[in-house]
C-alpha cells in the first residue's frame, strides 16, 4: 500500500505485566486485516512473542513490530514488555511514536508502572491514552477504575467510549452524543469531552458558544482534539477485550480518526552540538529534504544478521541511498529495506518521514545512532531516553577455557540489543562485569547467550573495590644484601611516610642529601613502593593517599643494582605502613530508594541494619516517597533482590559513588585474615 506521512500513525502498546497487550496487538492486527488469524500467547502463536523464551515464559521480553493499512491508514504498532526487567525494550520504543497507549488490567486496577509510564509519556511531550483492557473480566469494577484513573492522573481523563451490553461491545461517546452503556451515560461523556476538547482553542470555543455543538466542522473538532493530546489537556479512555474483541474495531477507529501522524504529534527533541553550543533544530518531515533518521532498536537475527529498527523524520530514504552514521565520514549503501511483522521482514522500496522501517547486515550501526545522508546533519542527535540504570550485577567468566573472546563478543551483541544491559570490565579487580536490572533480566540474559551464541560462564557477585591507607607518621628501613659466588645485591633505603587527605593520591618525595642513593636509583626504589600500592600491604587492595618520602640510603659501588633498590623500596615501605596504623576503606554510594508510603518502615529499617546513614526523604506524586542515604557498597550488593521482595516488586532505586571511608574494625580484621598476599622470593 502506498502512503502519505499524514496517513501514518505511530502508536506503542505499554502498561503493565499482565494487561494483556500482546494479545491486544494481535486482536488489532487482526481487525485491521494484517494478519488472518490472531495469535495465542498460551499456545505460543504470536506474532509479538516470536523467541523461544518468550514462548516457553509466556510474556513479551522484547519489544515487536508490525503494520496494519486500514481505512486509509498506516498504523505502526509497537507492542512492549511489561515486566520492569524490559523497561529497556518500552522506553527506547517511547522515542520513536507520536503516541503512547498505556494498556491497564480492568481487574488489577492502577499499579506502579502504570504511573511510571503515564509520567514517562508525558515527560517525553507524546500524547497519551488510557486502554482498559479485559473489560470481560468477572467482577471488574470498570464506574470505579475510570474514577480511580481521573483522581490519579487528573480530570483530564475522559472515557472516549464506554462498555455497553455488559461488557460484549463499547458505544462511541465522542461522535456520537446518544445511546446505552454499562454505566454513566453516552449523552454525559460525550458532553465531558466535548467541553475538555472545545476550551482548549478560542476560536473553537467562539464558535460553540455561539452556535453549539453544530457550529463546529468535523476538522475543527479534530483539530481541537489533537491540541488536547499534544499539550496534555485530555487523556481519552477507551475499552477492550482483546479475548472477546470487544471494543478493539473501535480502538482501531480512533487510531485512524483521531490520534495524531507525524505531523501532528510534538516535535521530537533534535539537539545539534554538544555542552553549551548545543541548539535546539527541528526536524522537517518533508520528504524532499536530506534524510534524517534514528536507530532505536538493534536486533542480531540468527538468519538476517544485524537487523537496525529506525524511524524516519525527515526526507526519504531509499534502497541505494548512501547514509553516514553519526559524525562518520565513510558512508554505507543501504542495500536492502525492510518493513517487520514481528520476525518477519518484507522488503520495501523507501521509508518516508514519520515511517519505521530496518536495515541489515550494517555493523557499524549501533543503538540510538542517527542516519542522515548529508554532513549537513552531523552532530544532530535526539535527547537521550532517561534509561533506569542497571543497579544488579554478576561478575562473569567463560566455563571452558578459550572462550574469553568468544564470551566478549556475545556480550558486546547483547548488550547492543539492551539499553538497559551493560558490560564492563574492571582492570583493577582483572573481572567481567555484566549489570542488568534485576537478577531475572541477567538470567535470561545469560540463557539466550548460551542458547544464541554457544557460551556458557560461571557467575559470582563482583568484588567490592577496597582501598587502603594509614593514617600515621611512620618510618621505615630496609636494607636489602645478598652475596652468591660473583656480583652481589646490595641497596639500602630510609624512608617515612605522612597520609594524605582522602582522595589525596599518591606522592613520592626525593630528600636524599650527598648522594648516599645515587639518582638512578631512586626510580627504582618508587617502583618498590608504587608494588606495594598497586597490590596493598595488609588486605590485598590498592594503597591509596599516602605521601612517601625518601631522605637516606646506602648503595654499593659494585653489587648496586635497580633491583635490590625495587626490593628495599617496596620492604622500608612495608615496614613504615605496619607501623602508620594502616586502614582498609571501603567505598560509601548515595542512594535513593523509592517505594510506596507503606513500605517505608520496612525500607528505614533494613537500611538501618546495613550500617546506612539515612539523610532524609522527599514526597512524591501518587503515594511514593524517595528515602534518602549512605551506604556502604559491601552492604547493597544483593540490594535488588531483597528489595524487590519486600516491596512486591514495586521498589526502585539508584546508587551514585559518593567517597571512601574505614571499615570498622571487625571487618578490617577479617578482610586481613582472608588475604593470603604471595610469598616472593627477593
Amino acid at each position: 500500500m502506498s502512503y502519505s506521512t499524514q496517513e501514518i500513525r505511530n502508536i506503542a502498546l505499554a502498561g503493565q505485566a499482565g494487561a494483556g497487550k500482546t494479545t491486544l496487538f494481535e486482536a488489532l492486527l487482526h481487525a485491521g486485516g494484517a494478519i488472518q488469524t490472531a495469535g495465542s500467547v498460551d499456545k505460543g502463536t504470536s506474532i509479538s512473542d516470536h523467541d523461544a523464551m518468550e514462548r516457553e515464559r509466556k510474556h513479551s521480553i522484547n519489544s515487536a513490530i508490525a503494520s496494519i493499512d486500514t481505512a486509509g491508514a498506516h498504523i505502526n504498532l509497537i507492542d512492549t514488555p511489561g515486566f520492569h526487567e524490559f523497561r529497556g525494550q518500552t522506553l527506547s520504543a517511547l522515542g520513536a511514536v507520536e503516541t503512547c497507549a498505556i494498556v491497564v488490567d480492568a481487574a488489577v486496577g492502577i499499579v506502579h508502572n502504570t504511573r511510571r509510564l503515564m509520567e514517562r509519556a508525558q515527560k517525553r511531550g507524546l500524547c497519551r491514552i488510557l486502554v482498559i483492557n479485559k473489560i470481560d473480566h468477572e467482577g471488574a469494577d470498570l464506574e470505579g477504575l475510570v474514577e480511580a484513573l481521573r483522581d490519579e492522573f487528573g480530570n483530564q481523563c475522559l472515557p472516549i467510549n464506554l462498555p455497553a451490553n455488559k461488557a460484549a461491545s463499547v458505544v462511541d461517546c465522542f461522535f456520537q452524543p446518544q445511546g446505552e452503556a454499562d454505566f454513566s451515560s453516552v449523552a454525559h461523556a460525550h458532553q465531558q469531552i466535548i467541553d475538555q476538547v472545545v476550551e482548549i482553542n478560542e476560536s473553537v470555543m467562539g464558535h460553540y458558544l455561539e452556535d453549539g455543538e453544530a457550529g463546529l466542522s468535523g476538522q475543527e473538532l479534530h483539530d481541537a482534539f489533537e491540541q488536547c493530546l499534544r499539550e496534555g489537556h485530555l487523556v481519552p479512555i477507551c475499552f477492550t477485550s482483546a479475548r472477546t474483541g470487544a471494543g478493539v474495531k473501535e480502538l482501531l477507529d480512533i487510531a485512524t480518526r483521531l490520534l495524531p501522524n507525524p505531523l501532528e504529534g510534538n516535535p521530537p527533541p533534535f539537539v545539534k552540538g554538544s555542552g553549551a553550543n548545543a541548539q535546539v533544530i527541528r526536524a522537517s518531515a518533508d520528504p524532499a529534504h536530506h534524510v534524517i533518521a534514528d536507530v532505536f532498536k538493534i536486533v542480531n537475527d540468527p538468519f538476517v544478521g544485524k537487523l537496525s529498527i529506525f524511524r524516519v523524520y525527515q526526507g526519504t530514504l531509499r534502497k541505494d541511498t548512501q547514509l553516514f552514521i553519526d559524525d562518520g565520514k565513510k558512508p554505507f549503501k543501504v542495500g536492502h529495506l525492510f518493513k517487520l511483522k514481528g520476525k518477519d521482514h518484507a522488503e520495501i522500496e523507501q521509508a518516508i518521514p514519520g515511517d519505521i522501517a530496518a536495515v541489515a547486515k550494517v555493523e557499524e550501526i549501533h543503538f540510538d545512532a542517527i542516519l542522515h545522508d548529508s554532513h549537513d546533519e552531523d552532530q544532530i542527535h535526539l535527547a537521550p531516553i532517561d534509561f533506569p540504570l542497571p543497579m544488579f550485577g554478576l561478575a562473569v567468566q567463560p566455563a571452558h577455557k578459550g572462550q574469553e573472546q568468544k564470551l566478549a563478543n556475545a556480550l558486546a551483541r547483547l548488550g547492543e540489543e539492551d539499553p538497559c544491559f551493560r558490560v564492563e570490565h574492571n582492570m583493577e579487580l582483572n573481572e567481567t562485569i555484566i549489570r542488568g536490572l534485576s537478577d531475572l533480566h541477567l538470567k535470561l540474559m545469560l540463557e539466550r547467550m548460551k542458547e544464541r551464541y554457544g557460551v556458557e560462564v560461571t557467575t559470582r557477585p563482583p568484588r567490592i573495590a577496597y582501598r587502603e591507607t594509614i593514617a600515621l607518621k611512620a618510618e621505615g628501613h630496609y636494607r636489602h644484601k645478598k652475596q652468591t659466588g660473583g656480583a652481589g645485591q646490595f641497596g639500602e633505603v630510609f624512608l617515612r611516610i605522612e597520609p594524605l587527605p582522602r582522595g589525596g593520591g599518591f606522592e613520592f618525595v626525593d630528600e636524599v642529601k650527598g648522594g648516599t642513593i645515587p639518582g638512578q636509583y631512586l626510580p627504582a626504589v618508587e617502583k618498590g613502593v608504587r608494588q606495594v600500592l598497586e597490590h596493598g600491604a595488609i588486605a590485598g587492595h590498592p594503597l591509596q593517599d599516602v605521601k612517601v618520602i625518601v631522605y637516606d640510603g646506602k648503595y654499593h659501588a659494585v653489587d648496586s643494582k635497580e633491583v635490590a633498590f625495587v626490593s628495599a623500596g617496596k620492604k622500608a615501605f612495608l615496614e613504615a605502613i605496619a607501623n602508620a596504623k594502616p586502614q582498609v576503606l571501603e567505598p560509601i554510594v548515595n542512594l535513593d530508594v523509592t517505594v510506596s508510603n507503606a513500605h517505608m518502615g520496612d525500607v528505614t529499617g533494613g537500611l538501618a541494619s546495613k550500617r546506612a546513614r539515612i539523610s532524609g526523604t522527599d514526597s512524591l506524586r501518587g503515594g511514593e516517597i524517595v528515602v534518602k542515604a549512605q551506604v556502604p557498597l559491601a552492604e547493597i550488593v544483593d540490594y535488588q533482590t531483597e528489595l524487590k521482595a519486600m516491596t512486591g516488586g514495586e521498589g526502585r532505586y539508584t546508587i551514585e559513588f559518593s567517597h571512601y571511608e574505614p571499615v570498622p574494625a571487625q571487618i578490617q580484621k577479617q578482610l586481613v585474615d582472608s588475604w593470603k598476599p604471595r610469598v616472593e622470593e627477593d
